[in-house]
This record gives C-alpha cells, sequence and structure tokens, in this order.
C-alpha cells in the first residue's frame, strides 16, 4: 500500500481521481488546500490492483 499525492486546480479533482481509481484500487481521498489557496492537494492511499490469472 502506498500514498499518492495531487497537486492540482480545483476543476480536476474529479478526473483525477477516477483516474486513479481505475488504476489503482484506492481509499477516501483527503483534500486540503495549496498554501497559496489556489489549488489543492489530493491525497489517496492506493494499491495495485489484484492480478487475476487472464491478466498475467
Amino acid at each position: 500500500m502506498f500514498e499518492i499525492r495531487v497537486i492540482c486546480d480545483r476543476a480536476d479533482t474529479a478526473c483525477i481521481g477516477h483516474t486513479l481509481a481505475a488504476a489503482f484500487v484506492t481509499g477516501p481521498t483527503r483534500q486540503c488546500p495549496t498554501r497559496d489557496g489556489k489549488r489543492v492537494r489530493l491525497y489517496f492511499t492506493a494499491d495495485h490492483q489484484p492480478t487475476t490469472p487472464e491478466s498475467e
């Protein structure tokens, strides 16, 4: 398990969340404003997608 941090514009948060959820098994997203208040920091707890014999 690992954590992913993304700094982005507020308008991009949903797209980034969906994209990461498609690539990894993710937990709930934590969101904090950046110091300048213009963007947000997104934190995702993630793990690799489980592998199945068909995907190997």
